[in-house]
């Protein structure tokens, strides 16, 4: 098998949020075809005790440190520099250093880097096939944050969303293709860097549909006679401490009134403290970290996904649809999900909207939608295996060996430094 290297800006097990899913699973179906070389970020503490089970399916690998706190500090640098903050959050040393011992000891053929940030450690690409799976568009994720927050901060994140989409495209511009997480990011993207259009693609993630299966047993964790409303995902992420802060104070209330037994359950690690004092609002839960989000999901009434900040493909959606339930979304969190509105999910647009659908399902319980067809179009459309199919047949592709390939541009923030494969031009010279 050949040698492949892969890059992700966060250590791919467990796979217990949205990165970190996609990025096992990637890991997982490498494995069985290429000698995969890991180099990683590991920022939970928690997540050290991982590292073990990722090396079982790996060759070399090498897991790297990453405290928040100091990340964010040494990333201040880069405002000096007309950089974007994110390049340096995850420049480190070490790995850059484990980057070149790798692709010089190692016949690397193939490199798959998993975010924009891990770009920064390889360049110089050419007889090694070069993917990124940019996963959502990073920088457009900052100028939704701008929108939303007052200044300095809006200043701060329209900076960002500005510089770092120069460097997606720029590094778009250098590897031989770049991947998204569903057709409607990769559209987007290719309206932004219209020069990379050839080479821009998706892959859509998969749902494991034996695990997220509503055919098991599961014990109910809700009161009898109550009808759960749940909401699933880490609660430590801003669009989601947003979506649910909206959810409970301006659609809920309208609910209770109309159904007094009905409760807003939270489910999720590391709720912040804006999300914990939602437990004062009537009818709201928050539950913290469980051991399995399932039976939240299994004997919810409904799941509701009311995100107003969102880039890429929504898992949590995803799974509640696997799991044969009602799902009302925000139409950023459906979005690049194939699904009929009013079929396979129900998509609500505003305050209002969400509040109308949800107690109409809440009244007309014998009337309401089954989940079978939700569960129907993730068996269709969203299986691992046929996804990740792509991914190989794009990495088995010949590496592209044009002129314009690889080589850091001028003015650009990557470091001469980093390794440089021998080019096809290079052996010509």
């Amino acid at each position: 098998m050949d040698h492949l290297l892969y890059l992700t800006h966060r250590i791919p097990y467990p796979p217990n949020k949205g990165d970190k899913i996609r990025s096992y699973h990637l890991l997982k179906y490498l494995a069985r075809h290429y000698h995969v070389h890991l180099g990683t970020f590991i920022d939970d503490p928690d997540d050290w005790q991982y590292i073990d089970t990722v090396k079982q399916l790996c060759g070399d690998t090498h897991f790297a440190s990453l405290n928040p706190r100091t990340a964010r500090l040494r990333s201040l640098g880069a405002l000096m520099m007309n950089r974007p903050l994110t390049i340096d959050y995850y420049r480190n040393n070490d790995l850059q250093e484990w980057v070149r011992k790798v692709i010089k000891t190692r016949t690397i053929k193939r490199v798959l880097i998993f975010s924009s940030a891990m770009a920064q450690y390889v360049t110089g690409i050419q007889q090694a096939r070069c993917i990124i799976d940019f996963v959502d568009i990073d920088s457009d994720k900052w100028r939704q944050y701008a929108k939303r927050k007052p200044w300095p901060m809006s200043w701060l994140y329209r900076r960002e969303a500005r510089l770092l989409l120069r460097y997606e495209r720029q590094v778009a511009r250098k590897y031989d293709a770049s991947l998204f997480v569903s057709e409607a990011e990769a559209d987007l993207f290719k309206q932004l860097a219209p020069e990379s259009t050839e080479k821009i693609g998706f892959f859509n993630n998969g749902v494991d549909s034996d695990y997220f299966s509503p055919s098991r047993e599961y014990p109910d964790p809700y009161q009898p006679n109550m009808a759960a409303i749940v909401f699933t995902g880490a609660m430590d992420y801003w669009p989601n401490v947003d979506a649910v802060c909206w959810f409970a104070q301006e659609i809920f209330p309208a609910v209770l009134a109309k159904h007094p037994h009905a409760r807003f359950y939270i489910v999720g690690s590391r709720p912040t403290a804006a999300v914990q004092e939602l437990v004062q609002l009537p009818g709201v839960v928050v539950t913290g970290a469980v051991a399995d989000v399932r039976p939240y999901l299994a004997h919810a009434q409904l799941a509701v996904a009311p995100l107003r900040i969102a880039r890429g493909l929504q898992n949590k959606v995803l799974e509640a649809m696997a799991m044969a339930k009602t799902v009302i979304a925000s139409p950023q969190a459906a979005e690049g999900i194939l699904a009929t509105s009013g079929q396979e999910l129900h998509i609500a647009s505003n305050s209002q909207a969400f509040s109308r659908i949800i107690i109409s399902m809440l009244t007309h319980r014998t009337e309401e939608h089954s989940g079978e067809t939700a569960r129907a179009r993730i068996l269709a459309d969203y299986e691992w295996e046929r996804s990740l199919a792509h991914v190989k047949a794009l990495l088995d592709e010949a590496p592209i060996t044009t002129t314009q390939s690889c080589k850091p541009e001028k003015n650009t923030w990557i470091p001469q430094e980093i390794p440089h494969l021998t080019t096809f031009k290079d052996e010509q010279r």
